[in-house]
């Protein structure tokens, strides 16, 4: 069974996830440490473990989310993974830190790009990309059929949704996402957000008050 630990990072709480597989082997998925005392919870946790630190992925590039990939970058000389259509966002996510005022060192650029539909295995860890735009162009979740589970970064929160007022997000084809790559997932799927507590997809259905299940 993979173990998923979670942090809650920088100003905008954002929730970091490290995969943790049997083989002590972990994945980074979007790292937010931003404070000094933030990036030092981050290292200690996986030196104390012991983890061997096997990549780096990015659900999306909005600034909360990629606030570490530098630091990832200088400690393990891992570049993110992400989906190629994340690369404005990726791009102009300095110029936001500057508009909020929490500048932050750019974030590596991708060696290669995340397709819709690719699997990703370390150890016996197998994960299903799924792309779901709407909330930016390039928002991608990643999926355990095995053992039902999903990381769905900004698209998906309990009882709500990511924003869409940002440049690349439209509601419609969020909406779209939601119900065409979220809702026909078995309705014991945990989904683990960007922000906030775990949600299922059949609680979802019947709750969120934006995507109701057809």
């Amino acid at each position: 069974m993979t173990e998923i630990h979670q942090f809650a990072f920088n100003p905008f709480q954002e929730n970091t996830y490290l995969l943790i597989n049997e083989q002590n082997e972990c994945l980074i998925i979007d790292p937010g440490c931003y404070f000094p005392e933030e990036q030092q919870q981050f290292l200690d946790f996986i030196g104390k473990r012991k983890l061997k630190v096997a990549g780096l992925i990015n659900t999306h590039a909005h600034l909360d989310h990629i606030f570490g990939n530098q630091l990832v970058y200088v400690h393990w000389k891992l570049k993110p993974l992400l989906h190629q259509a994340e690369l404005p966002v990726l791009d102009a996510a300095p110029f936001s830190g500057q508009m909020y005022n929490i500048p932050f060192e750019p974030s590596p650029y991708p060696e290669r790009f995340l397709a819709d539909g690719e699997e990703l295995t370390f150890g016996n860890t197998r994960l299903r990309l799924i792309w779901a735009p709407g909330h930016s162009p390039g928002s991608i979740c990643l999926y355990n059929e095995a053992e039902k589970w999903l990381i769905g970064g900004d698209v998906l929160f309990r009882e709500s949704i990511g924003r869409t007022d940002l440049p690349g997000g439209d509601f419609k084809t969020l909406e779209t996402s939601i119900r065409q790559q979220l809702y026909v997932l078995p309705d014991e799927v945990v989904v683990y957000p960007g922000h906030g507590p775990a949600t299922t997809i059949g609680h979802e259905k019947l709750h969120n008050p934006f995507v109701r299940a057809a």
